[in-house]
Order: structure tokens, then C-alpha cells, then sequence
């Protein structure tokens, strides 16, 4: 007799909400997705939204190479050469910042998402050469250095395990806004109106962009390179929002409140006034990392959720604490700091309520991760990372059309799950708190099923391999010929 998980109706897709007629819909709702969002990739003179069809089904159901004219072979013809493509991609002025919003507006829509966390973070990747828009010098998280490379800004929504990308932007270094890049902004269409900003004010202006669009999120999240932003936390707090925002371990914090202000001048004092804002109160600040052992901290075991690893649990802790902004505003916080699994420590800062109980901090804190989710799904199920063109257009084009491939999936298991739900005796019966939930890569998996890619014949590998050596060989003989002139300028 079976027993538990051995039984063999554990492994009927119907019990798992996964019926062949869902399955097989799949390419409808693709399709469904593209023609709701078909107005976004017009223009005021051509409709070729086709291809944003064409591009979604290529990030969905290629695993890798997913560049334009790959896409185009793979999607369309073997013999396309993807130019169509590669011209709404890149050049063609449609508007990526109306795909987020219409996913916002989507998000709004679906009540299971009300009151979600809205995150911050920056994705880096490695530039073979300056001749990519917004390439420069700088740190690259991924790396974990400073190296060449292009950094975007994203903004994340999470609740209960749906996760999607809502808007994102290129970071441009300050380098590209001199004279010496004026030419390169053109050519890359970088928007004429755009103006420096650092990527915490890169971050603000999404969030408040995401505040004014009616997204439904109660907290902010962001890692350090925002957190440790103190006027950026000024202006969330004063946007009415809260936050629970990572800072580095070298952090400065008062654990009395100090008094701010520039010292009167003594009587009689020769020489200037007083002129520098000082503490005057004479408290000192302290880093977070010696507050760890300090004996008012108390660590205790926080239940955070059930996940398919167990019960996620961790020891916590939190204490009011003062910070000064460098517009010398004096700010009470909420100071968490969690023990991690490998016994170090992360640090926090949080504008929430001083009656904000710690379970809640450490639920704010724990789903940060899924901010790092959105980031992988985009870049290993969606190809984020995978872009090689240089123009901003492409950039924000492709990141656009990322993001609603994550949408897809997002709205697709909300859906799955209200229309087919699963058995709950399976919870019983493998003996789990929680069933796992789908995943991205789940999902392309079936997609692949009914949207099947285009299989080259030998004949047309071989025609395409012919092709692409022809066109090396034009390449050569036009430097060939440039080399000449230059030789021989009569």
C-alpha cells in the first residue's frame, strides 16, 4: 500500500494546479499580455508592435544568445537577419517607461497584491569598451569591484511570492554629462532632458514616481548604497513612506539624542565666529558593529516564515537610535541587526513606528531576498544580462521588455492559482508547512511546450554560416579599402 509521499497521485498535475488545458493556453496568454500592452510600442507614425512579440517570445523560451538577430532567426524565420528587430529595439522611439507604468497600473489592479514591499537595487555588468551608454569606471555589485561596466537602477514590488520588475533606469555617470560625451549622448539617444542624478536620487524619483502611479506597497527596502544615504532616508520618511534600508557595519549612530546647532562664540573670543554645525551636547556617535556586543542589545529568535528549507528563523534585535543627515536634521530610527547564517551581522535602519514590534521588522528585513529574485529571474530566465547593444533606447527597450516577461509570469501563477487551486491535502501528505511554489523557470519550461522554437534544417545552418562569412569578408575588404585611402590620399 502507498503511503504519504508515495503514493502515486502525488505526481497528477491536476492536484498541483496545473491542468493540460492551462498548460496549453499558455501561448493565448502570452499573446493576451503583448495585446494589452500593444499601445506602448507605437509610435506617432508606425505600429510594429509585432516585434515586441516577437522579442517577449524570444526572452521567454531561448536559454541563451538572446540577442536581436538570434531572436529573429529563432522566432520568425531562420533566415531573417533580425534588421527589423535590431530598428524597434534600438531606434524606433517607443516608450519604455509606459510598459512599467501599465505594469503599475496592472499591479494596482489585483487585490491578492495590495500592500506590498516596494525595493530598490542596482544591477552592474561588464562593458567590453566606453562605447556603451552609460559606460564608465565604477562599482560593479556583481563583481564586487570597480571595473568597466553599465549599472541600471531597478524598482522591484513583492507580496506573498509574486515578484516583477515595475520600473528601472541607466545610471549615467557625471562623466557623461561633459562636453566630451555631448556628442555620444546624441548618437545613443540618451533623452536631451536627462540630468545628472546620484542612484539614490535615481531611486527616489522611481519610488515617488511608483507613490504617485497608486502602487499599493506599505514599506520601501533597499540595500546599503542607498540606505547609508541619510538624506535619502530624510525624504522617504518626509514622502510619508516607511523604509527598512541595509547600511554598512561602519555606520555612525547616537544612542542619545544630540543637539545640533553652530556654537555661540564667547564673549570676548578673539578672531571669527563660530560658523560649523557641531554636536553640542557632547554625545557621541558609535558604529553599529560595536553595538552588537553593547549590553542593551538583546538578540532573540525571530520566526520569520515557513520556505521549502524549513522554518526561516533567525536572531534579532532592535533599538531606537538617533542619526544626523547631512542637511543636519536629527532623526530617531529603529536600529535591527540580524545574526546571519555564517555568524556575522547585518545592520538595518527603519523609520517605522517606536511601537513597530520586532516580529515586523525582521518580516520587512527577511524579504529583501526577493528583491535579489527579481534580479536573477530577469537575468537568468529573461536574459537581462544578456543585451550587447549600445544605445540607450536599447537598453531601456530591452529592460522594458524583461520586465514583462516577469509580469507574465507574475500574473500567470496569481491567476493559475485562483483558477485551478491545489489539492491542500498534499501539504498532509509529502508532510511540508508549505507547497513550492512556481517557479520562472517552471513556467518557460511549459511555454517551450506550446511555443515551440524554430529548428534549423542543415541546409539553413549551412546558408546562415555561408552568409555570415560573406558579410566578414565585405567587413575586411571595407577596412581594406579605408586602409588604402589613407595610404595613398590622391
Amino acid at each position: 500500500m502507498f503511503q504519504g509521499s508515495d503514493r502515486p497521485d502525488v505526481f497528477d498535475p491536476k492536484r498541483w494546479g496545473l491542468p493540460t488545458e492551462a498548460v496549453v493556453d499558455l501561448a493565448d496568454r502570452l499573446g493576451g499580455v503583448w495585446s494589452r500592452f500593444q499601445d506602448c510600442f507605437k509610435t506617432k507614425t508606425r505600429d510594429t508592435s509585432e516585434y515586441a512579440l516577437v522579442y517577449l517570445r524570444g526572452l521567454l523560451t531561448m536559454e541563451t544568445k538572446r540577442h536581436f538577430t538570434n531572436i529573429a532567426r529563432r522566432v520568425i524565420d531562420p533566415d531573417d537577419d533580425g534588421q527589423n528587430v535590431q530598428q524597434f529595439m534600438s531606434d524606433s522611439p517607443w516608450s519604455g517607461q509606459e510598459v512599467f507604468d501599465q505594469i503599475q497600473v496592472e499591479i494596482c489592479q489585483r487585490s491578492q497584491l495590495q500592500g506590498g514591499m516596494l525595493t530598490v537595487d542596482e544591477s552592474g555588468d561588464k562593458c567590453a569598451g566606453k562605447q556603451k551608454a552609460g559606460a564608465a569606471r565604477q562599482y560593479l555589485g556583481r563583481l564586487g569591484k570597480v571595473d568597466l561596466g553599465q549599472v541600471g537602477v531597478g524598482l522591484g514590488y513583492y507580496k506573498d511570492s509574486v515578484w516583477a520588475l515595475v520600473d528601472a533606469e541607466l545610471y549615467l555617470p557625471e562623466i557623461w554629462f561633459d562636453d566630451d560625451h555631448a556628442k555620444l549622448r546624441k548618437r545613443w539617444h540618451i533623452p536631451q532632458d536627462r540630468v545628472f542624478m546620484t542612484k539614490p536620487e535615481l531611486g527616489l524619483h522611481k519610488i515617488r514616481r511608483a507613490k504617485a502611479n497608486g502602487l499599493p506597497f506599505e514599506v520601501v527596502g533597499c540595500d546599503s548604497v542607498y540606505g547609508r544615504d541619510g538624506q535619502f532616508r530624510a525624504d522617504l520618511d518626509a514622502e510619508e513612506l516607511i523604509y527598512m534600508v541595509d547600511i554598512p557595519e561602519d555606520s555612525q549612530v547616537y544612542l542619545e539624542k544630540p543637539v545640533v546647532g553652530v556654537p555661540e562664540t564667547p564673549p570676548g573670543k578673539k578672531g571669527r565666529p563660530f560658523s560649523q554645525f557641531q554636536v553640542l551636547n557632547e554625545v557621541k556617535p558609535v558604529e553599529v558593529r560595536g553595538l552588537v556586543t553593547h549590553p542593551d542589545t538583546v538578540l532573540q529568535p525571530v520566526d520569520v516564515r515557513h520556505t521549502e528549507r524549513g522554518l526561516l528563523s533567525y536572531e534579532c534585535a532592535a533599538r531606537r537610535v538617533w542619526t544626523i543627515t547631512e542637511k543636519r536634521q536629527v532623526r530617531e530610527e529603529w536600529l535591527f541587526i540580524r545574526q546571519e547564517p555564517d555568524d556575522t551581522f547585518s545592520f538595518s535602519l527603519s523609520n517605522a513606528s517606536a511601537k513597530t514590534p520586532l516580529s515586523q521588522l525582521a518580516l520587512w528585513r527577511s524579504q529583501r531576498y526577493f528583491a535579489e529574485r527579481i534580479f536573477q529571474d530577469a537575468k537568468s530566465e529573461a536574459g537581462w544580462d544578456e543585451l550587447v547593444a549600445r544605445k540607450y533606447r536599447a537598453w531601456i527597450h530591452h529592460t522594458a521588455l524583461d520586465a514583462l516577461a516577469l509580469w507574465f509570469i507574475a500574473e500567470t501563477k496569481l491567476d493559475w492559482a485562483q483558477a485551478y487551486p491545489r489539492d491542500p491535502e498534499l501539504i498532509q501528505q509529502l508532510e511540508v508547512e508549505v507547497l513550492p511554489a512556481l517557479s520562472m523557470a517552471n513556467v518557460r519550461e511549459m511555454l517551450r511546450a506550446v511555443l515551440p522554437l524554430k529548428q534549423l534544417s542543415p541546409e539553413q545552418a549551412t546558408r546562415l554560416v555561408v552568409k555570415h562569412l560573406v558579410n566578414r569578408s565585405r567587413s575586411t575588404s571595407s577596412r581594406l579599402r579605408a586602409q588604402r585611402r589613407n595610404r595613398d590620399p590622391t
